[in-house]
């Protein structure tokens, strides 16, 4: 089944061009199928971009996906068309009265800034309280689980003293769990953040279920019980070349970056990217939308009830 879109959204050239099969809203709606609600609250600042490789992932999948776009706030942006915002993105108080089968919250450029510094901290805690009421699965991303952890479950900001930057083995730590269906004993899945996520630290003070940790990044992957919050630490949906643009970026701006690890060819700057992760993440993006959302969603979501699941607290 297709992806539905917008009809003249950026990111539908680029994955026709790619041979994913999307479908133009003006196209799906002669359907008479129960599309998923799928929100994506886009924290990045570059909105084109990121949009695109969540939908290429999303777009993975027998299930037709009906994608709404969600802006944080209505600050100009410097690195998206105000155009392209104002004809795509909803503001949050345009859905907060609506229900949805999952929203993605990604990740966004904050690694060194605290909390309580964030302009738009207070409104991103209201999103997450709301979706716990009106979201069967959240998918957190990168930073948004720093958010998560400590919106959630109170878990403090842990920084890195290096930023982690680059293409890391990880392994599988439970067996069986429907969100690692298909998955490799060992897996490459890319980072790129200052935020630390250390294993036993958070086996201790959550109930979450760890399903992948790395010996260098920690903490990868985890879900609540309920599979209602779902964590992902590092970058799945990244292109071939997202890791390498951020290191061009910080050379530029004069912050000597490590070269990213298990990236280039012979750890090379000079060759090109080796993109070893996109099985992984397709998978991942399926599981979660058949087994956290499809096979727990509600039917009729106006009939969306908090006590149909096992709650988390």
């Amino acid at each position: 089944m297709p992806i539905k879109i917008p009809d003249q959204l950026p990111a539908t050239d680029v994955l026709l061009h790619e041979n994913i099969f999307v479908m133009h809203e003006s196209r799906a709606s002669t359907q008479e199928i129960r599309p998923l609600k799928v929100l994506i609250l886009n924290l990045m600042p570059k909105k084109i971009e990121t949009e695109t490789q969540f939908l290429r992932l999303l777009s993975n999948s027998p299930l037709q996906v009906d994608v709404e776009l969600l802006r944080i706030d209505n600050r100009p942006s410097r690195n998206t068309p105000e155009e392209h915002l104002d004809t795509f993105y909803r503001q949050f108080e345009m859905v907060k009265d609506r229900y949805f089968d999952g929203l993605i919250i990604t990740g966004a450029p904050l690694g060194l800034v605290a909390f309580e510094d964030v302009v738009y901290w207070q409104h991103l805690e209201s999103i997450i309280q709301w979706a716990r009421d009106h979201v069967t699965s959240t998918l957190y991303v990168c930073w948004a689980v720093q958010a998560g952890l400590n919106i959630l479950y109170g878990l403090p900001k842990l920084t890195r003293k290096e930023k982690l930057s680059g293409v890391y083995t990880h392994s599988l730590q439970k067996d069986f769990h429907p969100l690692i269906r298909g998955f490799d004993d060992s897996f490459l899945a890319p980072h790129s953040r200052y935020a630390d996520f250390p294993v036993e630290y958070i086996r201790e003070n959550t109930s979450l279920d760890i399903l992948a940790t790395s010996e260098d990044a920690g903490m990868y992957l985890a879900t609540s019980p309920d599979k209602r919050h779902v964590f992902v630490t590092g970058h799945p949906e990244y292109d071939a070349f997202t890791l390498h643009g951020e290191y061009i970026r910080d050379l530029g701006e004069g912050l000597e970056p490590t070269i990213p690890v298990n990236y280039y060819q012979n750890d090379n700057p000079d060759n090109q990217p080796i993109a070893s992760w996109r099985s992984h993440g397709h998978l991942l993006f399926s599981n979660w939308l058949n087994y956290c959302v499809y096979q727990q969603t509600p039917y009729d979501l106006e009939h969306f009830s908090e006590d149909k699941f096992t709650k988390d607290d």
